[in-house]
């Protein structure tokens, strides 16, 4: 629900909701880019993540690595004498066109030939935006790169600072595999958890912020649930079960107000008791600040005008702008 409003699959998520409603601002560069782990240890439901559903299939994410070639095949194994590439890609782009006049109105063909047209422009700029060691070494520590526990995610959240200066929408960052995931061993699975992501992510904010750069991105930082109060298992290896009912998310730059925290759970942290925020409510509010209306971003699925927020009471938490 976190992504797409809803438990159910097939519905878009928020980024290819906001890539549809505003679409891109650099086209040698997808607009929407997911920075999954390195060893490919997707979140849970994979792909679905990142999907685009019943919008056209080019709002999908498109997932690079950090670690070695971000995006395979990029590039040819070989170099070509000059002038070959470009004549090569004129005469696939003619074939396209002949194949697309016989096939009007197919979406995902439209997307297909898109996808391969970025491609070839990305072969240049998608390497440069990738490329961390360009950084200076300062600002590389800043992100905890090269420090065992923080390398990989510092990465990413450096990746997606380049990526969000070069007119990429919107960037998404995952974790490694299911690590809040603490079912067991919360001792000390959590406190590793934070050590992973604490550092990086308060270096892409304090980052943006010297970059002039945070009152023009909004960063969301969350999930779809906390974790409950009470121990979960043994005493020995104890965690704690999934918390629906109450938790946090956090929102910086964009708009929003810092320092400021808006609702409280019950006396033990079980549930949301006041001013509370739905998923819907979440997501209009993000809507809100790219400058959109939930109400109004919409497309027609056989007849029916479909919304990020669906036909849920929804309200845009004006409190925390």
């Amino acid at each position: 629900k976190w992504q797409s409003g809803e438990i159910f699959p097939g519905h878009p998520t928020l980024g290819a909701w906001v890539t549809y409603g505003l679409g891109s601002e650099n086209q040698n560069l997808p607009a929407y880019v997911v920075l999954a782990d390195p060893q490919n240890r997707l979140p849970v439901n994979n792909v679905e993540n990142w999907m685009s559903g019943y919008l056209p299939p080019l709002y999908q994410g498109t997932q690079i690595k950090s670690e070695g070639t971000p995006m395979l095949h990029i590039k040819p194994d070989y170099e070509e004498p000059a002038g070959i590439t470009a004549a090569k890609r004129n005469l696939i782009n003619a074939l396209d066109r002949m194949h697309k006049a016989k096939r009007p109105n197919q979406p995902v063909l439209d997307s297909r030939i898109a996808n391969y047209q970025m491609a070839a422009r990305m072969q240049v700029q998608a390497s440069e935006a990738l490329d961390v060691s360009s950084e200076t070494e300062g600002t590389r520590a800043l992100y905890g790169i090269g420090e065992k526990e923080t390398d990989n995610f510092g990465k990413r959240c450096l990746m997606a600072r380049r990526l969000v200066e070069r007119g990429v929408r919107f960037v998404q960052i995952y974790p490694r595999g299911q690590m809040w995931d603490n079912h067991s061993n919360i001792k000390t699975s959590l406190p590793a958890a934070c050590r992973q992501s604490d550092k990086p992510c308060a270096a892409l904010l304090r980052d943006l912020r010297q970059r002039g750069l945070l009152d023009d991105v909004l960063v969301l930082w969350g999930g779809e649930f906390g974790r409950l109060p009470m121990a979960q298992g043994d005493y020995a290896k104890a965690g704690r079960d999934h918390g629906p009912s109450g938790f946090t998310n956090w929102l910086a730059g964009g708009g929003v107000k810092g320092g400021v925290v808006h609702g409280e759970t019950d006396d033990i942290g079980y549930g949301a008791v006041k001013d509370r925020v739905s998923i819907q409510d979440w997501h209009a509010t993000i809507l809100h600040q790219l400058g959109m209306d939930h109400e109004k971003l919409t497309v027609d699925r056989n007849g029916l005008e479909e919304r990020l927020t669906h036909t849920y009471p929804t309200r845009v938490v004006k409190e925390i702008l």
